[in-house]
């Protein structure tokens, strides 16, 4: 079966960065509904469409289309007091805008000197990725999954 708007994928992966270092071992297969449901990188999406079941395929996207380009504006430093006395670095929490819409999740990166070091860039932001896919499987969406924008588990719904 091919790959067309509607349908289920299922991919055995790795993403690699361009020295070669793994970034996702692809442990658990990637499935995702095709066909514009955001549920992976929409490059990704455009060079399966049409690929058949058995295909395999190398993508390299550029930070623009992963995860963004690393915006130094969203790295900020905060005075220590305003965060509760167990936070470490590598913790993260999310913040809602100024506008109460969008929540931004930052990662705590330094603290010292009374100060907290947050990002709210992705880990990836800036970085190159490797993907090699290959198509494990391919089968029609259901009308349930349709309607929902997602795949369901074995046995129906889950979230």
């Amino acid at each position: 079966m091919q790959i067309a708007k509607n349908t289920v994928v299922t991919l055995k992966y790795s993403v690699k960065d361009p020295d070669g270092n793994v970034v996702d071992d692809g442990h658990h297969p990637l499935v995702y509904l095709h066909g514009g449901y955001d549920g992976i990188f929409s490059a990704i999406e455009e060079a399966l469409h049409g690929k058949n079941k058995g295909e395999n395929l190398t993508l390299k996207l550029q930070p623009e289309d992963a995860f963004g380009d690393y915006d130094e504006n969203m790295v900020l430093i905060e005075d220590r007091t305003l965060f509760p006395e167990n936070i470490e670095v590598g913790m993260s929490f999310e913040r809602v805008t100024e506008d109460g819409e969008d929540e931004i999740l930052y990662r705590i990166t330094d603290i010292a000197d009374g100060k907290v070091v947050v990002d709210g860039n992705h880990p990836l932001a800036g970085v190159a990725l490797i993907f090699d896919l290959t198509i494990d499987d391919v089968r029609d969406a259901t009308a349930e999954e349709l309607s929902h924008g997602h795949v369901h588990g074995p046995g129906g719904h889950h979230h």
